[in-house]
C-alpha cells in the first residue's frame, strides 16, 4: 500500500511511499510507523511497515485488559470509561496507537502507559513489564509490538481525567509532533529553547510555536530540511548556552 505522509503524519511532512501492511505476527526488518504522530520522514526513508486492522482490538478477560498494538488511544480511553476501568484517564489527548505509546512510554506527569502493564507480545517473544526497561519517554523494547496486557486495579476516575486533560488543553494547535524534545532532569525543554531565543523562530515553513517553544509546528509546506534545521539548531543552542544535551522525542526516518 502507498501512504502520503504529507497527509498521514501528524506534522504533515513527507512524500508518498510504499508501506508493507503486516497481517500476521512476524519479524520485520524495517520500521513500524503506527499512527505516525512523532515521526519525521525523510525523502529517502528505510523500509516501512504498518500493522493491519487485525491488531486493532480490546478484550477484557478476568480483570486483564488485552489491547492490540494498532488500537488508537481514543478507542482505549473510550473503552476504559465505558467499562469503568481506571488507569487510562491520561490517554484521552495523547495521539497515536498503543504500539507507539508503549515504545515511548507515553504519559502525562506521573501517569504512564507502563504503570499497569503486565506484558507485551512482540516479534521477539513475550516480554514482562520489568524486562522492558521503561524510563521517561523511552523503553528498551525491540522488535514489533503486537499486543499488550494490562492489570486493572481501580475504577475510572472522572475527576482525574478532567484534571489531566486540562493540563494538555493549552497546547498549541497545528501540525506538529506534540513535544519535540524530552524534558531534561529537573528542567523543561520548552524553557531552555525559549531562553535560547528560539520561541517563535522559523525556518522555511516550520517553526517553534509562539505559545510553547517545545512544539515544532508545520505552518504550511514545511519540509524535512526545515524541521531538521530547527531540531539541530535547538540542540546546538541549548548545548552551547546551558551545556545540556536535548534528547529528541521525534523518530527520524
Amino acid at each position: 500500500m502507498k501512504i502520503d505522509f504529507s497527509k498521514y503524519s501528524s506534522v504533515r511532512i513527507g512524500g508518498i511511499f510504499e508501506v508493507e501492511e503486516i497481517e500476521h505476527m512476524m519479524e520485520f526488518d524495517g520500521v513500524i510507523i503506527g499512527g505516525a504522530n512523532n515521526i519525521l520522514i525523510s525523502p529517502n526513508p528505510p523500509k516501512i511497515g504498518i500493522l493491519s486492522n487485525k491488531f486493532n482490538y480490546i478484550k477484557l478477560e478476568n480483570g486483564v485488559l488485552k489491547i492490540g498494538a494498532k488500537t488508537p488511544s481514543s478507542k482505549i480511553y473510550k473503552f476504559a470509561k465505558e467499562h469503568n476501568l481506571g488507569g487510562f484517564e491520561f490517554v484521552k489527548k495523547i495521539p497515536g496507537t498503543l504500539g507507539g505509546m508503549i515504545t515511548m512510554n507515553a504519559g502525562v506527569k506521573e501517569y504512564e502507559i507502563s504503570n499497569q502493564l503486565l506484558e507485551v507480545v512482540t516479534s521477539k517473544g513475550i516480554k514482562k513489564s520489568n524486562e522492558c526497561e521503561f524510563g521517561y519517554r523511552c523503553s528498551s523494547i525491540d522488535g514489533v509490538i503486537y499486543e499488550a496486557s494490562f492489570e486493572i486495579t481501580r475504577e475510572y476516575d472522572d475527576d482525574l481525567s478532567n484534571h489531566l486533560n486540562q493540563k494538555r488543553s493549552n497546547q498549541p494547535k497545528g501540525a506538529s509532533f506534540g513535544s519535540c524534545f524530552a524534558n531534561p532532569k529537573n528542567d523543561h525543554a520548552g524553557r531552555l529553547i525559549e531562553q535560547a531565543g528560539l520561541k517563535g523562530y522559523r525556518i522555511g515553513g516550520c517553526g517553534f510555536s509562539e505559545l510553547h517553544a517545545n512544539f515544532l509546528i508545520n505552518y504550511g509546506n514545511g519540509s524535512f530540511s526545515d524541521a531538521m534545521g530547527l531540531i539541530n539548531l535547538a540542540k546546538e543552542r541549548v548545548k552551547e548556552l546551558f551545556d545540556i544535551e536535548l534528547r529528541c522525542e521525534v523518530v527520524i526516518l
